[in-house]
């Protein structure tokens, strides 16, 4: 199924507090119906107060790790974005903190296809990670060097690959 089609009507929370990384994601998600958030507080109220099928948290900046916490207890699918959270540590702690994904926003151009998989994953009863390390490894290994594999081993082999 095409991306735009699995998105399609989809309710997304936005939550960065770098407004021109809002706006790339708006525009890259057309098909959606998108909520911008810059503040923890406001996220947080929007959280509480709406229903949302997927949410993109900056990890620095808004707090994403505790946005991250609510969004699991309301049954919410949360992605962590960062840009200058990007250690090998964030992705481990994403996993194990419920995040349905992790993207380094040097990737948020593939937004679509992040979201799409974790949607593909719902739907076919897969854990939503089933294609990340499959996207990510290369950018993995160039960014956190040839040796963060061994370094988190646990991790790698909890990663489902089907």
């Amino acid at each position: 199924m095409s991306d735009e089609k699995l998105l399609a009507g989809k309710k997304v929370l936005i939550v960065d507090d770098e407004p021109d990384v809002l706006e790339t994601i708006e525009d890259l998600l057309p098909m959606c119906e998108v909520t911008t958030a810059t503040r923890f507080e406001e996220a947080r109220e929007l959280m509480e107060t709406r229903h949302f099928d997927l949410a993109i948290l900056d990890i620095m900046g808004v707090s994403g790790y505790d946005l991250l916490e609510l969004a699991n207890q309301r049954n919410m699918t949360a992605v962590m974005l960062t840009a200058h959270a990007v250690s090998a540590e964030n992705v481990v702690r994403s996993f194990e903190s419920g995040a349905a994904s992790y993207i380094p926003k040097e990737k948020m151009a593939d937004i679509t296809i992040f979201l799409t998989d974790i949607l593909e994953a719902r739907e076919q009863g897969k854990h939503p990670w089933w294609r990340w390390y499959d996207r990510l490894s290369g950018f993995c290994d160039r960014t956190f060097g040839s040796r963060w594999k061994e370094d988190h081993k646990d991790f790698i082999d909890k990663i489902p690959f089907y």
